[in-house]
């Protein structure tokens, strides 16, 4: 039950992090004049700088792979519980 209850907690914890970064970006890619790649992952994780030129990317990439660890080890934690058999 410890166990479950972890998981669980690891899960929502990742979940949280990973759709308020995505949220984050979403809400800013309206105003983002130039970018490489896809819009949203270029204000998730940014691009090389160019000279001196501004960067309008967020800079989340790390934050945002926590949160997806945390998500895929609670999901992990969880289907090990489910699928242990019971003595």
């Amino acid at each position: 039950m410890k166990k479950t209850i972890i998981g669980g907690i690891l899960t929502l914890t990742g979940t949280i992090i990973t759709l308020c970064i995505i949220i984050a970006a979403a809400m800013v890619v309206p105003s983002v004049t130039s970018w490489s790649g896809s819009k949203l992952w270029f204000m998730i994780f940014g691009a090389k700088q160019y000279g001196n030129d501004v960067v309008d990317s967020l800079f989340l990439g790390f934050p945002f792979v926590i949160g997806m660890l945390l998500f895929l080890s609670g999901l992990i934690v969880l289907g090990i519980e489910y699928f242990k058999s019971e003595n």
